[in-house]
């Protein structure tokens, strides 16, 4: 497939969309993780078959779509409602259109979020890497139980200052862990290798990331908890964090239940029971002084809470089936693309060969 750009005027903001496919084609909704943008789409897209309608929208902040503020107190309700306005724009989808939602990290959240406030409009979930539905850092147990009661150690205040500054910089060279380009190769995937030709284009929609309070980190406040702060109420990372996004009890109780098709990489580093992103794992390593001990702050179970949750949601009467790929990290649509894209076309009903 071969996308085009589309600018849309929807929930008061400017978004910039890709699409491809014929517009009476099988919908399929592609919605982009964190540092990144809809262009982390289109090395799949390249596979998928014309017999598709793919839409994948740039969030706000990222890409081409309006730097508007997020408000972290909604969770992902900015992104979700942003998302769910493209349903109904005009020249997208085919009016009254349920797409196969496809989220990746954060929009793993987005379309789960999406999944509660309109059921009726989402025929599949394909969950990527998904955040937990406990949101990201502070919990200690497949029950979502905080940590501390302010979540401390969540939010924007985990970013690695570093990493945001060289953002902002539009820095693209190799001088350190922190650099884009290294954060790519390291975390994104777990083989640098598997990026190929498409480094640069991966690399320049992480750059279209907006920093600031306002948008990616966000704010943070003072916590009396190791490791001395917890989430703000503006920007990305805080709308990741569990004091405002937890949406595993209304996943669960969603009056109708698509199926869910949950992908993960064994190697990722980002979304895992060992993540080298949780702050509290990192304290457990030794790399942040000052950790209080298991017993009070132990690691997130990140994969442990989601499949907690998805068998909730099948007890509920839901389905799901979880794909673990061996060797693969947090981009299974980028390293292990003929698997994912099997998966995506059995939810969405549609032949390989359509």
């Amino acid at each position: 497939m071969r996308s085009e750009r589309h600018t849309i005027q929807a929930n008061g903001i400017t978004q910039a969309v890709r699409v491809a496919g014929p517009p009476d084609g099988v919908p399929v909704l592609l919605v982009h993780g964190n540092v990144s943008s809809s262009a982390f789409w289109e090395p799949l897209l390249r596979r998928l078959p014309e017999a598709l309608r793919v839409v994948a929208p740039d969030l706000r902040g990222y890409g081409d779509s309006d730097t508007a503020p997020v408000d972290a107190t909604r969770g992902l309700g900015d992104f979700a409602d942003d998302v769910a306005a493209l349903l109904d724009a005009p020249g997208l989808f085919a009016s009254g259109a349920r797409p196969v939602v496809v989220g990746h990290s954060l929009g793993g959240g987005v379309a789960m979020r999406l999944l509660v406030d309109h059921p009726d409009r989402v025929a599949g979930l394909l969950l990527e890497a998904p955040v937990s539905p406990y949101g990201f850092g502070g919990t200690r147990d497949l029950d979502g139980t905080p940590t501390t009661p302010d979540f401390a150690g969540t939010g924007a205040g985990g970013a690695n200052p570093d990493f945001v500054a060289r953002l902002a910089a539009q820095d693209r060279g190799t001088d350190g862990p922190t650099s884009p380009r290294n954060v790519l190769r390291a975390a994104y995937v777990a083989d640098p290798a598997s990026l190929g030709a498409d480094e640069e284009l991966l690399l320049d929609s992480m750059l279209t990331t907006a920093t600031g309070d306002d948008n990616y980190p966000g704010t943070a406040v003072a916590s009396a908890h190791w490791p001395g702060m917890a989430a703000g109420e503006r920007g990305v990372l805080n709308a990741l964090a569990p004091a405002w996004f937890r949406v595993a009890d209304e996943l669960v109780a969603v009056p109708v239940k698509p199926a869910v098709t949950w992908v993960r990489g064994d190697a990722d580093v980002i979304v895992s029971d060992t993540s080298l992103f949780d702050l509290a794992n990192l304290g457990s390593l030794g790399v942040l002084p000052g950790w209080p001990g298991a017993a009070d702050c132990p690691p997130q179970p990140m994969v442990g809470q989601t499949r907690a949750v998805l068998d909730r949601y099948a007890a509920a009467g839901g389905t799901y089936r979880e794909v673990v790929l061996p060797g693969c990290g947090h981009s299974p649509h980028l390293e292990r693309p003929a698997e994912f894209v099997a998966e995506l076309l059995a939810l969405a009903g549609t032949p390989a060969t359509a």
